[in-house]
């Protein structure tokens, strides 16, 4: 009873949130909290048992379970599209798994980039589908807490690099706004050019690295 209290009184916290101009800190929240749900998501679909986050945005109805789930509709979009750019992720930045600072440095030296000339939705979504990749890779190669690493630095980036763009547009809410038009050949569009975007910075992030060694 106690639990399902407690569950209830964050849920409800979460999508008041949700509901008002949110503030830096609460942004970054969301965007972990939307991490962590993206990347079960992309766990249960791999077939790989991992502990589900104790609050499930997915299952929490309101406002936030809306951003979840049209944030996971946009990402099946884009890996339907290109697979390939969204699979063993690890293997195409030639990154080692089992080291923190190799993940952390690689998933945000991508996350820049793809960032480089500007925000977009369309940017916002392939990064979340970036990190549920790389997720995938990590727990498969035995490695599952490198989850939360890849979960922090998405709020780090956040924080640095969105929170502006977050704001002027109200919150995550507004990536609901992509679904609206439904015309086939705008969301066509679209995600080619997303996908080609990214398929350029995961490149160029595998030139950057071997460099590096």
């Amino acid at each position: 009873m106690e639990m399902l209290r407690r569950s209830s009184v964050f849920a409800a916290e979460v999508m008041d949130v949700f509901d008002r101009s949110p503030t830096d800190k609460e942004l970054v929240s969301q965007a972990k909290a939307l991490c962590r749900d993206y990347i079960h998501s992309r766990l249960n679909r791999a077939g790989i048992g991992w502990s589900k986050p104790e609050h499930g945005l997915s299952a929490s109805g309101g406002t936030i379970g809306e951003i979840s789930s049209v944030l996971l509709w946009l990402g099946d979009e884009l890996e339907y599209l290109r697979p390939n750019i969204y699979r063993n992720v690890a293997r195409q930045l030639n990154i080692t798994v089992a080291s923190e600072s190799v993940v952390s440095d690689a998933f945000l030296a991508v996350a820049a980039d793809i960032f480089s000339t500007g925000v977009t939705w369309g940017k916002v979504v392939s990064l979340y589908a970036v990190a549920g990749a790389l997720a995938v890779d990590c727990v498969r190669h035995g490695h599952p807490a490198m989850v939360h690493t890849i979960v922090d630095c998405m709020g780090e980036f956040v924080r640095k690099s969105l929170t502006s763009w977050l704001k002027k547009r109200g919150g995550w809410v507004d990536v609901t706004k992509c679904v609206v038009n439904t015309d086939p050949s705008f969301h066509s569009h679209w995600l080619v050019s997303v996908v080609c975007a990214c398929g350029h910075y995961l490149k160029a992030m595998v030139f950057y690295f071997l460099r590096e060694k």
